[in-house]
């Protein structure tokens, strides 16, 4: 029963939900996640049930796949260190409530050191030790290599490397041309525009949370939920035919999940009016680009009035409005994960005539 609870859970609706409730949890209540019992607490839970998980063959099949081997110890590194961050950042907020510095301002964390040669000889251990390290890991585990390509006959799943799998995951929700090339772009332009448009002076050099809980919460948010989380997806619970199993499912390749997928035009012209889709184009998809339009126009107004004024008169109007722009790109996917698992949404406006598919 647990099993199959924990399977009907893992589904992406129900688990992507359960993943933004805690997140929301976490950066309301960083009084409990910014301590180190919690830390403690989370690590021996964690470890608790990935240990009775892995006595399933079923999930120590898949896990232990030479590909995913490296993808959990990464998921470790990334929990781990972000909480660490968090952590120090709650430190540093009651610090300075009661009136001190920043850990990282105290007079012993102050001193400074040359970067030759201190820097340099951490730099060169940590580089012999990862040597050392990739050394063993080869030794002890075979390179995951297949035969030769072999243009009659394509593995069943066909994956990308890990980096790529919340790419390949967006391609369910999303055109190839939005998935593989918009918002990626969206992503680099954000990462790189973050130091033009985040000019406030609070935070830099020490760790802190209270002190800049909007920036550190979207960040967070945009890389575990839409990044990190598509890939946990990607590799552990898409199997053959790209379809969806819980962790403790076999991957049978029979196992064929029919869905019927509609464009909005569609639903609008062919199952709400009971008629035809019109010829012209702009008028079939007109009920998707006012959707878009008013997303896109009409909810600035309406994150100005709620929250942004605060942030307006500090940031000025073009640093304001490019991260507001920003952001509705980077909340379209999950609009458009949940569009999809409620109403089975393929795109809001298809255009293929145009290759503009959202």
């Amino acid at each position: 029963m647990i099993k199959a609870a924990i399977n009907y859970l893992s589904d992406p609706l129900y688990s992507f939900t359960l993943f933004i409730i805690l997140f929301v949890l976490a950066m309301k209540r960083m009084d409990i996640v910014g301590t180190k019992k919690f830390g403690l607490a989370l690590l021996i839970g964690v470890l608790a049930i990935f240990g009775w998980m892995v006595t399933d063959p079923v999930f120590f099949s898949v896990i232990s796949l030479p590909d995913n081997i490296p993808i959990i110890i990464l998921n470790g590194l990334v929990f781990w260190s972000t909480w660490y961050a968090l952590y120090r950042g709650h430190q540093n907020d009651l610090r300075i409530a009661a009136g001190e510095q920043p850990i990282e301002g105290t007079p012993e964390n102050r001193e400074k050191v040359w970067a030759w040669p201190n820097l340099v000889y951490t730099e060169l251990f940590c580089g012999i030790l990862c040597t050392i390290f990739l050394i063993v890991w080869a030794i002890f585990f075979k390179a995951p290599l297949e035969e030769p390509a072999n243009p009659t006959w394509a593995p069943n799943p066909a994956k990308a490397p890990w980096y790529f799998l919340g790419l390949q995951e967006m391609l369910v929700y999303f055109d190839p041309w939005m998935a593989g090339v918009v918002l990626p772009g969206f992503i680099i332009v954000g990462l790189i525009a973050i130091p033009f448009i985040d000019i406030n002076p609070k935070g830099n050099g020490y760790y802190t949370f209270k002190e800049r809980k909007f920036a550190i919460a979207g960040f967070l948010f945009g890389w575990l939920a839409l990044w990190v989380y598509l890939i946990q997806v990607g590799t552990f619970l898409r199997g053959p035919n790209w379809t969806f199993y819980g962790p403790f499912e076999y991957w049978d390749f029979h196992k064929v999940v029919a869905e019927n997928n509609v464009n909005l035009s569609e639903y609008f012209w062919i199952k709400m009016l009971n008629v035809g889709l019109p010829k012209n184009i702009f008028l079939r998809e007109i009920v998707g680009i006012i959707f878009m339009g008013l997303y896109c126009v009409a909810s600035v107004p309406f994150i100005t009035k709620k929250w942004g004024y605060k942030y307006l008169p500090r940031m000025g109007a073009i640093r304001y409005y490019l991260m507001v722009f920003l952001l509705l790109g980077m909340a379209l996917l999950p609009l458009k994960m949940y569009l999809r698992w409620f109403f089975t949404l393929k795109y809001i406006v298809a255009m293929p005539e145009f290759e503009l598919n959202l």
